[in-house]
């Protein structure tokens, strides 16, 4: 799972939600997020829609809809201080962790990419939390996983970046 963002002019992405979202903003999330609060988007359609059947049934509404987005990613890597994670290797796990602990202390940016931790690896990323599994021993179970990605809007400058397309 890996992203070029810059190699090319934009890229298209989804938001999964049980309302249409044609203006983005940055809302206070009630739970502790993979990469803190945000704007939460994927590359993945599927993985769109997934989730927004997820918040439908979690919000007893009877709608989903899977918004989406272009991004202009020259002026996006120009302008913005944006943090990657191409793989879930040791710093992904110590961020992941951080921030849902709400426990992070180091550096902000704009917009963050990396795998997001799904439910299908939910009980191994408790786990280590838990100290159950150490991080080398969750960072193996992660390797044999298909991981997903998310790309995070943190900030409201770069939020502006995000084109309203319609949706899904």
């Amino acid at each position: 799972m890996t992203i070029q963002l810059n190699n090319r002019q934009s890229l298209t992405v989804y938001h999964g939600s049980d309302v249409m979202v044609k203006e983005p903003e940055l809302r206070q999330s009630t739970r502790a997020l993979d990469f803190g609060g945000g704007f939460y988007t994927t590359t993945n359609r599927q993985q769109a829609v997934n989730f927004a059947k997820k918040v439908r049934a979690r919000q007893k509404t009877n709608q989903s809809y899977v918004s989406v987005y272009t991004v202009d990613t020259v002026r996006l890597i120009a302008d913005l201080k944006i943090k990657v994670f191409h793989r879930a290797d040791e710093e992904w796990l110590d961020f992941v962790a951080a921030h849902r602990r709400n426990a992070y202390t180091g550096g902000n940016f704009d917009v963050v990419y990396g795998p997001v931790a799904n439910d299908t690896i939910f009980k191994t990323f408790i786990a280590y939390e838990n100290g159950v599994l150490t991080k080398a021993e969750t960072l193996a179970r992660l390797k044999i996983r298909k991981l997903y990605n998310q790309l995070v809007f943190a900030s409201a400058p770069a939020l502006k970046y995000l084109t309203f397309s319609g949706t899904l």
